[in-house]
C-alpha cells in the first residue's frame, strides 16, 4: 500500500555529514531511497530543521545548505525522486517514482525577514511550522514555559501561507499559539503529533485541539517517536501507536488521520517500525482493525483529499 509520510529529518543528517552520506543507500538514513522503495513510500516530505543553538546570522545559510542537499543529493542523483512543488504533482507520479516535498520545521532561519520565507517558498517549501520546541520571533514552541501565542510577525507568516496555499504546521507549537493558528490559518496540519489522552507528552495534542483540527478540515499525522507514543518510551510496539489512531478516530477524525514518522529525527524506535522499509508492518497491523479503505485513508488518501486546492 502506498504511503505519504509528512515528516523526516534526512536533510539535517545529510547536512551534518557534510556530503559524506549517499542518500540512495546510506545505512545512517532511516529514509534513504532503498528503504522508501522497500516500504512502499510514494511521497516523503523532507523537513528543513536548524539546530536552535546555531548563531542567528548562520541560520538562513544553514537552511539553504539543506535545500542544496535536497536538490543535489536527493533529487539530482536519484532520478526516481521527483520534486513536488504543486498540489497537483501528487497525481502526476508514475509507477516507480517517489515524490519529495520540502517543509520547514520552525521559522528561526528567516529571522524577521519575510523575503527569506518567500525564497524558501520559491525553492519548494509547501508546509511551514512556526516553531520547533523553542520560542522565536513568530511564536512560542511546546517547550517554552511562557506559552505565549503568535506574534504579529507570526500572524504575517500564517497570512503568507494562506495566500500561497501552504500548510501551517501546528506540531511544535505551545497551546496558545495552536489556538491562534486555528483562528488565522486556512490550511492547518499537524505533521507529526499524537494524542495527549493516550500519552501525556507536551508534544501531543489535547482532545479539544484534535477536535478543532478535525472541525477545520485539518489533518493530524501520527508520529513514531516512542516518547510520544507511550509513557517512558520503552518497549513501544505498533499496537501502542495504533492506540493513538483509535483515539483520533473516536474524536471523529477517521478521514483526517495520516502518517508523519519523524524518521531521521528520532534515536529510538517502535519495535518492527525502525525505518521506512518497515512501513508495511504498520499497514498489515492496521488492516486487522480497520477496513482497507480506512487504512488507505491513513496511508495516503486522507492527505490527498484534504491538501490545499
Amino acid at each position: 500500500m502506498n504511503i505519504i509520510d509528512l515528516h523526516c529529518d534526512a536533510l539535517m543528517k545529510l547536512a551534518d555529514a557534510k556530503g559524506k552520506l549517499n542518500y540512495a543507500d546510506a545505512p545512517e538514513l532511516d529514509t534513504n531511497k532503498i528503504r522508501l522503495q522497500k516500504g512502499g513510500v510514494k511521497v516523503q516530505c523532507f523537513a528543513i530543521f536548524i539546530h536552535p543553538n546555531m548563531k542567528a546570522e548562520q541560520k538562513f545559510q544553514a537552511a539553504l545548505d539543506q535545500v542544496d542537499y535536497f536538490y543535489n543529493e536527493v533529487l539530482a542523483k536519484n532520478p526516481e525522486m521527483k520534486q513536488i512543488k504543486d498540489w497537483n504533482d501528487f497525481d502526476q507520479l508514475n509507477h516507480g517514482e517517489i515524490g519529495a516535498m520540502l517543509t520547514l520545521e520552525g521559522v528561526d532561519a528567516i529571522g524577521n525577514d519575510m523575503h527569506k520565507l518567500s525564497i524558501l517558498y520559491q525553492l519548494g517549501v509547501r508546509s511551514v511550522g512556526l516553531t520547533w520546541n523553542n520560542a522565536n520571533l513568530a511564536a512560542d514552541g511546546a517547550g517554552e514555559p511562557r506559552g505565549a501565542g503568535l506574534t504579529a510577525f507570526g500572524k504575517e507568516i500564517v497570512q503568507f501561507n494562506n495566500q500561497h496555499h501552504v500548510f501551517t504546521d501546528v506540531s511544535h507549537l505551545c497551546e496558545q499559539a495552536f489556538w491562534d493558528v486555528m483562528e488565522y490559518a486556512d490550511y492547518p496540519i499537524a505533521s507529526h503529533s499524537n494524542a495527549r489522552a493516550v500519552c501525556d507528552h507536551v508534544r501531543n495534542l489535547y482532545d479539544q485541539q484534535a477536535k478543532a483540527m478535525f472541525d477545520r478540515g485539518g489533518l493530524i499525522h501520527v508520529v513514531f517517536c516512542p516518547q510520544f507514543v507511550k509513557a517512558g518510551g520503552k518497549n513501544v510496539t505498533i499496537a501502542d501507536l495504533i492506540k493513538h489512531i483509535d483515539h483520533f478516530c473516536s474524536l471523529g477524525g477517521v478521514n483526517q488521520i495520516g502518517l508523519g514518522s519523524d524518521f531521521d529525527g528520532i534515536e529510538t524506535y517502535i519495535h518492527n517500525l525502525e525505518d521506512s522499509s518497515m512501513y508495511q508492518n504498520l499497514i498489515n497491523e492496521l488492516l486487522k482493525y480497520y477496513s482497507e479503505d480506512q487504512v488507505k485513508g491513513f496511508a495516503y488518501q486522507n492527505f490527498l483529499d484534504h491538501r490545499p486546492k
